[in-house]
């Protein structure tokens, strides 16, 4: 949610009962200011929602310059949790605990959770292949239904009072509700979300997510050179597979090696608009999404189908 998830999205999100997260993703200190600010602002008479607010960041950014981090921490108004993924979290643990966060850590395979127990997480995330924007590839990666009840199981075993959340492909109450059958004890919504009044995402990303199936997203590292991020492996990218996407998909060593025209092609689009070459950051929940309601109606509407369910 890095760059979508900004101060009314995680606002919205912790007025609504929810955890909010506000997405610092690559740690860039000034949109980090602005937007955790903004969220604060917005909760500054709401001090129970404040206790809900929290910030995310990429974690192998941070090893390039932590600075948005410690900006956070620092703050009068503290996140109550700090999310970590993509990364060894354990160098900046002490510095979390210190400021009285806890530490949410996001995880793609069993063998990444004793290392982030380790780090001392209250909460681990489990992220299934399904999720959109950065995951774990689909020679590494697993789906969220068979990962989610094996990290149950390990959890059980080994760390029985770390919390566990599923993520990827969670869209509404029926996925919420599976997610509590399989042993997790909640969910982390990004897609959903992304498609709310209050994400930051252009809303012609959110349009075309709205006319777009499940079939309609591909993981593969295209976007990720057209935008010049350099993710390391075993890591890429899920978005809606669009016309510019398709021209290169089977061609990425050829856009490794030769990414100018391509990078120009997709930069006009950004600035036109234009989502036949833009991206839209989507997993595969994405033919869940009909509309782009408030993030409270979402929260709402999850909540209630999984109680009907559930009972």
């Amino acid at each position: 949610m890095a760059l979508a998830s900004g101060g009314a999205l995680a606002a919205a999100c912790a007025q609504a009962g929810a955890l909010g997260l506000v997405g610092g993703g690559y740690g860039d200190l000034a949109w980090t200011q602005r937007e955790y600010n903004l969220a604060a602002s917005l909760l500054a008479d709401d001090a129970h929602s404040l206790q809900r607010l929290g910030c995310g960041f990429i974690t192998w950014k941070l090893d390039e310059d932590a600075s948005a981090l410690d900006w956070v921490l620092t703050q009068a108004q503290a996140p109550r949790a700090l999310m970590l993924s993509f990364g060894d979290p354990r160098p900046y643990a002490p510095r979390i605990a210190a400021a009285g966060a806890r530490l949410i850590c996001q995880v793609q395979r069993l063998e990444q959770v004793p290392l982030a127990v380790e780090a001392g997480a209250s909460v681990i995330v489990a992220q299934g292949g399904e999720a959109g924007g950065h995951g774990m590839n689909a020679q590494e990666g697993r789906g969220t239904f068979a990962l989610v009840p094996e990290i149950a199981d390990w959890l059980a075993t080994h760390a029985p009072h770390t919390l566990l959340l599923a993520a990827g492909g969670i869209a509404d109450g029926r996925g919420l509700a599976a997610a509590l059958m399989l042993g997790a004890d909640g969910v982390l919504v990004g897609s959903r979300l992304w498609a709310t009044q209050e994400s930051l995402a252009a809303a012609g990303a959110k349009a075309q997510a709205t006319s777009t199936s499940g079939d309609g997203t591909a993981r593969s590292q295209v976007f990720d050179i057209l935008r010049r991020k350099n993710w390391p492996a075993p890591y890429d990218f899920r978005a809606i597979r669009n016309d510019l996407h398709r021209q290169w998909e089977s061609r990425v060593p050829e856009l490794q090696a030769q990414p100018e025209a391509a990078r120009a092609d997709y930069e006009a689009g950004v600035q036109a608009g234009d989502f036949s070459r833009a991206h839209a950051t989507v997993g595969e929940a994405v033919g869940l999404i009909q509309d782009v309601p408030s993030a409270a109606e979402v929260i709402a509407r999850m909540t209630q189908q999984a109680r009907q369910l559930l009972n």
